[in-house]
């Protein structure tokens, strides 16, 4: 009899203990379906959603294809959308399309422009492409959308900064675009520039170019310095060329090159 009893006890513990193990395996699976359902993944099983969580989980992806809708995600399913988010996506597809018409031209949608938006964009553009004109750099210049005006200061400003560039030697000279006045006074500058580099010992000097004058005041210098390098101990003293400006800067010196854009006397 103790023992029917015991056995009894026994059997309704493992039974106890089994029905405690399912209702937590059962409580875990049912967390882990929510948390599915919650991140979106697929492992959301919506039949052992309680009501409650069932309309709530609804709620919130009708919240995230809306949000994935205004902001033009591939994924955004439009047929879930009601009239007026319909309207709201599409306003805010205008203005995201808009903007950029207005800073990125090139990946833009004109279709989509309302008749004012257009002319709005056509404007900023001309604007961007006068600049582009005017400045050069990276932009891109359309001269055939330029006013005759605007396209008589952009040719003007071009010769005038070619025109530095020869008298400098900075950037690119291209020597067609000056007049016959233009390239004297260029010519005149960069002798002055040869003149100076020579005397100075420094940068690049072209004697070729020298006048006879010109450069028998050179060479005067240059056994005035080379004198003056001797009676120092400078190791100068020590080379053998007649020309000084050959033993420090001039053309004879190792990092000295023309400057870009350069060109011999006429």
């Amino acid at each position: 009899m103790k023992r029917c009893a015991v056995c009894s006890l026994l059997f309704l513990a493992f039974g106890y203990f089994a029905f405690c193990q399912t209702s937590q395996t059962n409580g875990n699976d049912k967390d882990r379906n929510l948390l599915n359902c919650l991140d979106g993944f697929p492992g959301c099983n919506d039949s052992i959603l309680t009501s409650a969580q069932s309309k709530e989980i609804t709620s919130l992806q009708h919240d995230q294809n809306l949000w994935g809708c205004m902001n033009d995600y591939p994924d955004c399913n439009h047929s879930l959308l009601t009239p007026s988010e319909s309207k709201e996506v599409a306003d805010s597809t205008r203005q995201q399309n808009l903007l950029k018409c207005e800073t990125t031209p090139e990946i833009c949608d004109k279709s989509l422009l309302t008749p004012s938006a257009a002319s709005k964009v056509a404007g900023i553009q001309a604007v961007e492409n006068l600049a582009n004109c005017e400045v050069g750099g990276g932009g891109t210049c359309d001269r055939s959308l330029l006013s005759p005006a605007q396209l008589s200061v952009v040719v003007g400003l071009k010769q005038e900064q070619n025109l530095l560039s020869c008298e400098t030697g900075q950037g690119s000279c291209d020597h067609s675009l000056l007049t016959p006045a233009q390239a004297k006074q260029v010519a005149a500058v960069q002798y002055q520039r040869n003149l100076i580099a020579c005397k100075s010992g420094e940068g690049y000097c072209d004697r070729s170019l020298l006048n006879p004058a010109d450069a028998k005041n050179i060479a005067d210098h240059d056994r005035q310095r080379k004198a003056l390098a001797c009676e120092a101990g400078d190791a100068m003293c020590n080379n053998s060329s007649s020309n000084s400006g050959e033993l420090r800067g001039g053309a004879g010196r190792a990092d000295a090159t023309p400057p870009h854009g350069s060109v011999s006397r006429d």
